[in-house]
Parts: structure tokens; C-alpha cells; sequence
């Protein structure tokens, strides 16, 4: 994936969602020591698009119906943090083997070993893995303090519907922890 410099307070995001995900797999992290109660407001910068339109407005939709059912407020003059999402695609081979056959017999004893036939089966599958990340950064500071990626399976068969439900499913799941919980140890 390839990683950019991220300006003034920036929340990135790289899936590749063109698609529908099979079986996504999260993770994020944060800065400890940011104020994460002080964050009220954000606004999304511009990040590594994924070149299709219809895509990219489901991704900052998602974003912004999910930071906003956080009890934040979208505001593009002065936000307390930014949000920038990156999305990459990649091109997979999914390689899987099947043996199959007969391999008894009749042998000089009764049933047993003694023959057969039989074959292995090679079936290699092309498939579009994506890969979102959603850096939040603190606008003041200009440092990031979250990130989340979500890496999935796309299918890029599917419908506009599913296509729309898979980026709102996996914004959610990646914002999850968003914010963290604050740090127990330092009361």
C-alpha cells in the first residue's frame, strides 16, 4: 500500500470497496495521549481515491453518517480533526487443489490395496482484495492520533445495494473503536 504524508490533521481510510468484501479483517491504533474528548467537530480532506466516483461518495457518506452517530459535527472552516481515506486494490491468485479418485481394489487376498485411479485438480481463482484506511488527525496539531484499516475480498460483481451496504458495514466496523476508550491507568 502505498502511504502518503498526511497535512493538517487528516482521518485516511484505504479500502478498496468497489465491491462487496467477503470476510473483512480490522485494525487500528491511536495516540495514547491524545484528548480524544476534545474532538467535537472534522472535515474530510482529500486522500488516495479509489477512481471511481460512485465509490469514493460511498466512502465519505460513510464516513460522515458514522462520525456524526459519534455525536460529532461535520465542519469544513475549522474542524478539530481531519479525515482522509485511502484506497488501494489488488490483484490476487487464490490457488486450491482438489484430489479426487478410486484407489482399492481386489487383490490375491480379498479387498485391499491394489490399484486405482485418481487425479489432482488445480483451480486458480483471480480475486480483487481492497484495502481502506481511515486516518483521523488532530487539525491543531497536525498529528495524526487514529488509524483504522480494513482489508477485504471484493466482489466486483456486485450491485449498487450491496455495494452501498458493504462501504457503510465496513466504515462502521473499522470505526468501531472510534474513540478509544479513554486510558483507565491514567485516573
Amino acid at each position: 500500500m502505498k502511504r502518503m504524508k498526511i497535512g493538517a490533521g487528516v482521518v485516511a481510510i484505504a479500502l478498496a470497496l468497489p465491491v462487496v468484501l467477503f470476510g473483512q479483517k480490522t485494525s487500528f491504533d491511536f495516540d495514547k495521549t491524545a484528548n480524544f474528548a476534545a474532538f467535537k467537530t472534522f472535515a474530510q480532506k482529500k486522500g488516495t481515491p479509489a477512481n471511481d466516483q460512485f465509490v469514493d461518495k460511498r466512502i465519505t457518506d460513510a464516513i460522515d453518517a458514522e462520525l456524526i452517530a459519534k455525536g460529532m459535527t461535520k465542519n469544513e472552516t475549522s474542524p478539530d480533526v481531519t479525515v482522509v481515506y485511502h484506497v488501494s486494490l489488488k490483484e490476487k491468485q487464490d490457488i486450491s487443489t482438489y484430489n479426487y479418485g478410486y484407489a482399492g481394489g481386489y487383490g490375491p487376498y480379498g479387498w485391499g490395496w491394489g490399484g486405482g485411479w485418481g487425479g489432482t485438480q488445480v483451480m486458480v481463482n483471480n480475486i480483487t482484495e481492497g484495502t481502506l484506511i481511515i486516518d483521523i488527525a488532530d487539525a491543531q496539531k497536525k498529528q495524526m492520533v487514529f488509524r483504522a484499516v480494513g482489508v477485504k475480498e471484493i466482489d466486483v460483481q456486485a450491485k449498487a445495494e450491496k455495494r452501498d451496504k458493504n462501504v457503510a458495514s465496513a466504515v462502521k466496523k473499522m470505526l468501531k473503536n472510534y474513540p478509544p476508550p479513554p486510558d483507565k491507568k491514567k485516573k
